[in-house]
């Protein structure tokens, strides 16, 4: 399930790793971030990454104890500081929010309310030639939430990442972990 390779960016303040499980308390103040807008860069929040193929599938289930502003756990897909890829489920204004962040030099940021979030959300990051899909799932049903241009001739690790830019101690747990084969080759 956890491939050997895997190794922490930033390791968090507790990581508890079992067969099945991943369990993580993130650290003060972390978060990923390039510029834009906020005109800071911040490259310090907590990912467990291993390397992957050209074009691959890197899917997780997780849960978090949301309490925070910008509390935020999920998916990374990283080449370095300037070329990373995050999606998951943000804390913002007091409400769960399906977001994703793309940094090619800068970052941008999408988006959107989980009004029916019940806590739970399986999450997709597919890479294939030069575009990354960002799936998730709150039952059975994936749904496209964004189809993203990403450069193809660099070499990326992906996995597990979770962030706590307002404090310490987000707790999340990431199960049913991924990482192969492209599972779909078309973004619906």
């Amino acid at each position: 399930m956890w491939p050997d390779t895997m190794t922490w960016f930033n390791p968090p303040a507790s990581v508890v790793r079992d067969a099945g499980t991943l369990r993580v308390v993130t650290g003060d103040r972390g978060d990923f971030w390039r510029d834009t807008y906020y005109a800071f860069r911040h490259d310090n929040g907590h990912a467990c990454l291993a390397p992957t193929e050209a074009e691959f599938s890197c899917e997780v289930d997780f849960s978090a104890d949301y309490q925070a502003q910008y509390d935020q756990a999920g998916l990374m897909l990283r080449a370095d500081e300037a070329h990373w890829i995050k999606a998951g489920v943000e804390y913002v204004n007091g409400q769960p929010y399906l977001a994703t962040v793309v940094t090619v030099g800068k970052s941008d940021w999408s988006q959107m309310p989980l009004p029916d979030f019940s806590g739970k959300l399986g999450l997709r990051l597919t890479r294939v030639g030069d575009a990354v899909w960002v799936q998730y799932r709150l039952d059975q049903d994936w749904v496209m939430f964004r189809l993203a241009w990403f450069p193809p001739d660099l070499s990326v690790q992906a996995g597990p990442a979770t962030c706590s830019p307002s404090g310490a101690g987000l707790e999340v747990e990431f199960s049913a972990f991924y990482l192969g084969p492209p599972r779909s080759r078309q973004a619906y």
